[in-house]
């Protein structure tokens, strides 16, 4: 009977234990802010456009097909962070993540021409193009600060801030952008390469398929306010 209540007590004892740990992840995660677009269970408040698609395996959103874009619904994002955990499927592969969407897109192009495109390749000089089209830069808009690109299939976090007209990328704790709105940019090199001019403060995000031959994994899409010091 003693060893029975002795058992009881030590369960007791570590239930209370797990979930004093629980509240306290739960808190911590509460306290850094953070909010969670991607539940890693499904695409709810996601929408697809274009030919390709996106689906939930495992936590992680991969994609299929042609190319496309993968946005978010419900709202429009400014004066924040945006932070995406990605790989690549192979050693290189080839997506992006899109800010300051000024309209919900009914098409894949539209975000193209018309956002920003913060670029997924590590290595754009194996085709036509150069350093303003490398990860973490704005698509053909911007040149690297540095080039911290983890080939797959490593884990890399890209953290976007959107700071007004300000625009800093972060990936995997180095600086590769700091742009703001009519700061001076490069012609045209490509006709699939963005419009130039002022976009707003405010847009819709989305993740970019590429193809059947790039794929790139993302576990993790969040949100945080900026807090201005």
């Amino acid at each position: 009977m003693i060893m029975i209540k002795k058992s009881i007590r030590k369960g007791l004892c570590l239930s209370i234990s797990l979930l004093f740990l629980l509240m306290y992840n739960n808190a911590n995660a509460q306290e850094k802010g953070w909010r969670q677009l991607f539940n890693g269970k499904d695409l709810n408040g996601w929408k697809q456009v274009g030919k390709g698609s996106r689906y939930v395996k495992d936590g992680l959103t991969g994609s299929h097909g042609g190319m496309g874009l993968l946005y978010w619904t419900k709202e429009k994002f400014s004066n924040c962070t945006i932070r995406v955990v990605y790989k690549m499927e192979k050693f290189n592969s080839n997506s992006g993540v899109f800010i300051r969407i000024p309209l919900e897109p009914r098409e894949e192009w539209m975000p193209v021409f018309y956002g920003y495109e913060v670029q997924i390749d590590n290595h754009p000089e194996t085709s036509k193009e150069d350093d303003y089209h490398v990860t973490g830069t704005l698509y053909s808009l911007t040149k690297p600060l540095a080039k911290p690109g983890k080939p797959g299939p490593e884990w890399n976090t890209m953290e976007i801030t959107l700071d007004g007209p300000r625009t800093i990328v972060y990936l995997n704790g180095q600086k590769v952008t700091d742009y703001t709105e009519g700061d001076p940019t490069p012609a045209r090199k490509f006709d699939f390469e963005p419009f130039r001019g002022i976009r707003p403060n405010e847009g819709y995000i989305g993740l970019q398929n590429h193809g059947d031959n790039d794929i790139v994994y993302f576990k993790e899409v969040s949100v945080k306010p900026l807090v201005k010091k």
